[in-house]
């Protein structure tokens, strides 16, 4: 299948969804969610993740309730991703709902070795110097930087460290989100994802040459 946008009848089901999650919702909407939003998605990464390279997948459209307060079975919206096989670390995301298109780039999950060398790097002039400025260009070109942050200091770094607000991050990713617009529905969306993973390399980068794959054995996640 060759992507050729991201139908609008895919953020009605989205919005039919979130007005009645539930499974008689799901069932009776199962094929315009295969077509119009998986289907797409699939192309999609199929025609843009080659370039970026690692494992690519579709994540389920399952919620896992164990743990969670909300027991609303589906997710609202559908996420797709590309992890960075060579570092373990960083990876490109693209999401699409009724509330439209949104990318993103760098991790979301750092486990505890995967942090203590995040800040040694940031610590340092070089590595965190680097990881400074671009944050900052990335900043300045419309993104969102976000991440699991401490609300203190991290202990062992002082609380007027230059670099104080990077040491707070337990992870560390940039986004995008763009309301629906008639691009969404052409071409035009795989272009915009294609130019924000490419803006998403160099913190990836940063990553797999500061941070690397944990040693520690993670759970399983959805």
């Amino acid at each position: 299948m060759t992507f050729t946008g991201f139908p609008d009848a895919g953020l009605v089901f989205y919005e039919g969804l979130e007005a009645d999650n539930t499974r008689s919702y799901w069932t009776d909407h199962r094929a315009e969610y295969e077509a119009h939003v998986r289907a797409p998605l699939q192309a999609l990464l199929d025609e843009v993740a080659p370039e970026f390279g690692g494992d690519a997948k579709v994540f389920r459209p399952y919620r896992d309730v164990r743990f969670s307060n909300d027991k609303t079975p589906y997710k609202t919206h559908a996420g797709a991703v590309v992890h960075d096989s060579g570092s373990g670390t960083g990876a490109w995301y693209v999401q699409v709902s009724a509330e439209g298109l949104l990318v993103a780039g760098g991790s979301w999950r750092l486990e505890s070795d995967q942090v203590e060398r995040y800040r040694r790097a940031v610590d340092s002039d070089v590595p965190g110097g680097a990881l400074e400025q671009e944050v900052a260009r990335l900043r300045g070109a419309g993104f969102t930087i976000e991440g699991d942050r401490l609300v203190r200091s991290p202990r062992g770094y002082p609380a007027d460290h230059p670099r104080i607000d990077l040491l707070r991050h337990r992870s560390l990713h940039a986004s995008r989100h763009w309301p629906p617009a008639g691009w969404l529905h052409t071409r035009q969306a795989a272009t915009r994802v294609r130019d924000s993973w490419r803006e998403f390399s160099a913190l990836n980068r940063w990553l797999a040459d500061n941070v690397g794959a944990t040693t520690v054995e993670r759970s399983p996640r959805r």
